[in-house]
């Protein structure tokens, strides 16, 4: 026997072998069909008080029939073949057939049956009870029960058998039973020895206690094993003691296990071990099912006779020891390890088990087949299996797949080998499924495992299967990176490039024949991604909601400010909305941080994002990762097609020829912020182009919200016109546009408007089409602090400085003390120190909106700024004003210094130029007019009152900053504007002031003030007026004016001696009376002049005047000049 049965087990030794064969030709379906029928009749219940089991083959080797005497499971006894027969012609040749199939069991049969389908007529009215006709295969409805009735046959040839060999005949002689390589050693021995007898009456009692097994009566076998155990140890017959221990394990097992040690890998139906109805008569030393009698005492002396769990595999041990003894015994040996295997994987003593295993592994079968090692080791792994040693379990089926494809076999058998192969992969901890490398650390050994993904993705190429290898070696890449070294890793990215240059892979799941899946291997190592950040649009772009919608939007949020119990979810952060928004139609950005841990530089194709919820246009990008490269970003893009809320699920790559999507809920490692965000509906977009150049220089605060920005170079008080063009390079109309200003940054004070524009001429382009443009002029005026500083107020003393802008006549001239040349600053660090530029920056907003984000409340802000660098122009070291000669003007004296390099002139109006070198002071004088302090807007009132600032700087800041700058130079020709806004102080301030008593005089009807002559005729009666208005808030008066005329020779020397020249007409006393306010009041007179010349009038107030309370500035009377002469004044002169 050379054919190991590795599906046997202990309780086989009880069942009878019947083997079912076609005869002729029978459709291998139908044939299987009928088999499975037949099967399912496994016991079949005597008389309702035994049961016989029954064990059915389709294929017997006849050799193994010969070993029917050593153990009786061994031999057939049983015949059913299946026939097909369509015509009665065939009958015969088909009974022919029959009979020669019964002459290959005809030494062991017991009885046989033919069962013919498709046979009728005369022939299948015969009553033969070993032939059993059918019309067709589906009318055949009583074959289970003649397969019953078959077994029943069985029975009672095995019942006589046994009662035949039990019943002692010590007359006769017992024949020797023999396995058939002892026949020929037997040959020539005494058969009368007493050695030889007990050897016959050993085997004989084996024999019986077999028989016995099979009929059912447990305790008989127990009884006769036992016997025949003595009876062969005494006589040293190894090979049938081995058999005898054998067969008293297989009725303990029985016994003790009633539910059978094949378990789920014979697939014997529970049927096998189910007891009979206890209730039911037994006669003396039958069994149920279960081997317990119903009769007490033959209980206890079975339970005498059976071995215990433990002794079972001792015994087992020991009839092992005998078998290896014998070299042609070594498929009994072996089946016999089998047998122990599953009685100890039932007593769960697993080391005993594999040590069983590890002695069937070294048994020497001979020459086995190829065929024969697969199912040899096979089997070994099922075990191994089955004692829950894994991974020596799946040893045995690899080299059962390797012996698949041994070279000695002409066609290997490459998918028999893949498929144990891939029934090897969970005892080396090891799944198809990349999600289960991404959990915790790794399990198995990586080089093993390794090994048998290579020899996968051998075998699937062998296969013919190459979308099988692509997606084996990218499993082999993915969850085995970090185990690889840098060779290995070259060299399987070389290996998969070729593959997928023939068959690229994908993400489809690829189905086996046999229904296994195969998951997608997405590469999220190649490269790795540590983080994913959805990144807000450009400044530019950002959209924004109109204030009065945002409470429109307002979630559900919780009342609570903070909770403690906040149990952070990474799946919660990814489905996290992001606070802002993306835009309909515009490029949205995501960023990733990704390295690559390959050795060399690693190509990724055609990387983009994965999104739900919008239509979402990927824009794929390719890039190239240096060796190692460590973190690098990545920017992924795409343009959102319609509004709504987008989710960023992932990102897809094609790397070495493999399309991977990866998504972020199976990459537990990656940070992200959220990856959920609004989509708004689409809005213009705004492009600028100004006429000065960009700015190229650091701003004093974050640049990171302007759109674009402008720098200009000006001297303090210049003017620049900046022009600004707007075009539409969106798709939707732009149909609201604003525009506002602000200062973001200086330390400086500016004085009027810095910047200033008309928009009406742009807005009435509204609404503004795709590609049109528009022009907007923006002033750039700048207008800081003119006044110098402290330090250089020494070097400019009143006795050194030339005054420029008082005429030769004027008194005021007196005052100062004149000098022909002029005095420049002494130190060169006075000359830096006004040399130092100071730094304007401000921001131009332009809002504007259109489209369908206009109507759900969304805006756009473009932000431009502004970088002005103010160089000085020219510094007010001093400004002062000189004694009041007028209570309608005032002269300011200003010490004008020139900081620059250049020469400059400075004019003022009604004055003449004044021409500054570089680093040059001079002196000027400028007449202004007083003003009123209260007359004044506030400054909450004054966007009110003043709509144009131009207006409201005049008013406010006295009207007499209007001197003009021109700076002469060769590659200059610029002009500003300089104020002495910011350098008056509160002297000076006081002297600029209308006094709240305001006093008018009018010659002949003329007002006279200073440096205005007032001409009459010698003998002509002057009219003389002097009003007073009060716009104090008290009541002035009663006031008494004293009129005295005097001449000046301009020399020093003034005449009041006038009584002959000049005489009044009337008294030159003039009496006012209480003058409430906002009222006013006149007085008046005459003279006359009896000669020409020149007089002045000197207005007094007499000492006894009730006003002298108020302050004397508040009684400063214009002087009057009159000049008489001999004829009539001409018309306008």
């Amino acid at each position: 026997m050379s054919v190991p049965d590795y599906m046997q087990c202990a309780e086989d030794h009880q069942t009878v072998l019947v083997v079912v064969q076609p005869v002729g030709i029978v459709p291998e379906d139908q044939f299987f069909k009928i088999y499975k029928r037949i099967a399912s009749v496994s016991q079949v219940n005597i008389r309702d008080s035994q049961r016989i089991l029954i064990r059915y083959r389709h294929h017997y080797l006849p050799e193994n029939n010969e070993w029917g005497d050593f153990q009786t499971h061994r031999k057939v006894v049983g015949l059913i073949s299946i026939t097909t027969c369509a015509t009665s012609k065939e009958w015969p040749q088909t009974a022919e057939r029959f009979h020669g199939q019964k002459e290959v069991y005809s030494s062991t049969l017991y009885d046989s049956r033919l069962l013919v389908f498709g046979l009728s007529g005369e022939i299948t009215e015969q009553q033969r009870t070993d032939v059993a006709f059918y019309p067709s295969f589906e009318e055949c409805s009583d074959v289970e029960k003649r397969v019953e009735d078959f077994v029943e046959s069985i029975y009672i040839v095995l019942e006589s058998k046994r009662l035949d060999r039990a019943t002692d005949k010590s007359g006769d002689k017992i024949p020797l039973l023999c396995v058939p390589f002892e026949k020929k050693d037997f040959v020539g021995l005494d058969t009368d020895s007493r050695h030889y007898k007990k050897r016959c009456q050993g085997r004989m009692r084996k024999h019986v206690g077999d028989l016995c097994l099979q009929a059912g009566m447990l305790q008989d076998a127990l009884v006769h094993y036992h016997m025949a155990v003595e009876l062969l140890r005494g006589v040293n017959d190894f090979l049938w003691l081995g058999a005898a221990l054998e067969g008293l394990c297989s009725a303990s097992v029985i016994f003790h296990y009633p539910g059978g040690t094949a378990g789920k890998m014979m697939g014997r139906k529970q049927s096998i071990s189910q007891p009979l109805d206890a209730g039911k008569r037994h006669r003396a030393g039958a069994l149920t099912t279960n081997g317990i009698s119903a009769d007490t005492s033959t209980e206890i002396g079975r339970a005498k006779n059976c071995l215990s769990p433990e002794d079972i595999i001792e015994k087992y041990k020991e009839a092992i020891s005998y078998y290896g003894k014998y070299k042609n015994a070594g498929v009994i040996e072996l089946e016999a390890c089998v047998k122990a295997v599953r009685v100890l994987a039932i007593q769960k003593r697993a080391r005993e088990a594999s040590d069983f295993l590890q002695n069937a592994v070294y048994i020497n079968l001979g020459q086995l087949s190829e065929e024969e090692k697969i199912q040899r080791y096979s089997i070994l792994s099922e075990l191994y299996e089955l004692i829950g040693f894994h991974r020596k379990s799946a040893f045995f089926k690899r080299v059962a797949a390797m012996q698949c494809v041994a070279p000695t076999i002409p066609e290997p058998g490459w998918r028999a080998c893949y498929k144990l192969l891939l029934e090897t992969l969970p005892g080396y901890s090891l799944s198809l499924d990349p999600k289960d490398f991404s959990k915790g650390t790794h399990r198995g050994w990586a080089a093993v495992q390794m090994r048998l993904l290579h020899e996968l993705v051998y075998a699937s190429r062998r296969m013919g299967n190459p979308a099988l290898s692509v997606r084996h070696l990218s499993f082999l890449l993915q969850t085995m990176l970090d185990f690889l070294s840098d060779q290995e890793k070259k060299e399987v990215t070389q290996s998969l490039e070729n593959y997928t240059s023939k068959c690229p892979g994908g993400m489809e799941i690829i189905t086996l024949p046999d229904g296994l899946k195969l998951p997608p291997v997405p590469f999220t190592k190649l490269p790795i991604v540590r983080s994913v950040k959805l990144l807000n649009l450009p400044v530019s772009l950002r959209p924004h909601k109109v204030k009065g919608l945002l409470g429109q939007n307002i979630s559900n949020a919780s009342p609570f400010i903070y909770s403690p119990i906040i149990m952070h979810n990474r799946g919660e952060e990814r489905c996290k909305k992001i606070d802002f928004q993306w835009v309909q139609g515009d490029v949205c950005e995501v960023q990733l941080m990704v390295y690559n841990p390959m050795p060399y530089e690693l190509r990724v194709e055609n990387m983009g994002l994965l999104t739900s919820g919008v239509e979402f246009e990927s824009l794929p990008a390719a890039l190239s990762l240096p060796a190692e490269s460590g973190l690098y970003p990545v920017t992924l893009v795409g343009v959102p097609r319609t509004a709504g809320n987008i989710t960023v699920n992932g990102y897809h790559t094609s790397v070495f020829g493999v399309t991977s999507d990866c998504l972020l809920d199976g990459l537990p490692s990656v940070k992200t912020s959220g990856c959920l965000v609004e989509v708004i509906p689409a809005l213009p977009r705004l492009q600028l182009q100004t006429s000065l150049p960009r700015s190229g220089t650091l701003w004093s605060f974050c640049v990171g919200f302007l759109s674009s920005s402008v720098s200009v170079q000006l001297f303090n008080g210049e003017t620049q016109q900046l022009t600004i063009t707007l075009e539409n390079i969106g798709s939707e109309d732009i149909e609201t546009l604003e525009l506002t200003s602000k200062i973001v940054s200086t330390k400086e004070k500016v004085f009027g408007e810095f910047l200033s524009w008309e928009l009406d001429e742009a807005l009435s382009h509204l609404p503004l089409k795709p590609g049109q443009s528009v022009t907007l002029t923006v002033n750039i005026k700048v207008k800081l602090d003119f006044s110098g500083q402290e330090n250089l107020l020494q070097d400019l003393n009143d006795d050194g400085i030339s005054v420029t802008g008082l005429p030769i006549s004027s008194p005021l001239r007196q005052v100062l003390k004149p000098r022909a040349e002029t005095k420049p600053v002494g130190s060169e660090s006075s000359k830096a120190e006004y040399s130092h530029i100071k730094t304007l920056e401000a921001v131009l907003n332009f809002k504007y909106s259109g489209g369908a984000g206009k109507v759900e409340g969304y805006y756009r802000e473009l932000s431009l700024g502004v970088h002005v660098d103010v160089e000085p122009s020219v510094f007010f070291t001093r400004v002062s004003t000189l004694p009041a000669t007028s209570t309608r003007h005032c002269h300011l004296l200003l010490d004008i210094f020139n900081p620059t390099e250049h020469e400059l002139t400075v004019r003022a109006k009604n004055n003449q130029d004044l021409v500054l070198h570089a680093s040059e002071c001079q002196r000027m004088a400028i007449q202004v007019d007083k003003f009123d302090f209260e007359s004044l807007p506030q400054p909450d009132q004054e966007s009110i009152r003043f709509s144009n600032p131009k207006q409201l700087e005049e008013e406010r800041q006295h009207l007499f900053h209007a001197a003009v700058l021109n700076h002469v130079h060769p590659s200059l020709r610029r002009c500003g504007e300089a104020s002495v806004e910011g350098v008056l102080n509160q002297l000076v301030l006081e002297h600029l002031q209308l006094a709240p008593l305001q006093w008018d005089v009018l010659v002949n009807k003329k007002p006279c003030d200073c440096d205005v002559i007032a001409d009459c005729k010698v003998g002509d009666a002057v009219s003389l007026e002097v009003k007073l208005t009060n716009r104090s808030k008290n009541s002035v008066g009663p006031l008494a004016l004293n009129v005295v005329p005097y001449q000046d020779y301009q020399n020093g020397v003034q005449n009041y001696d006038l009584e002959d020249g000049v005489t009044f007409i009337g008294s030159n006393t003039f009496y006012i009376d209480t003058v409430k306010p906002n009222e006013s009041t006149v007085c008046e007179g005459a003279l006359l002049f009896l000669y020409t010349g020149d007089f002045y009038l000197s207005i007094k107030f007499q000492d006894d005047s009730a006003g002298r309370e108020l302050p004397l500035a508040w009684f400063t009377l214009p002087s009057v000049h009159i000049r008489a002469l001999d004829t009539p004044p001409q018309a306008g002169a």
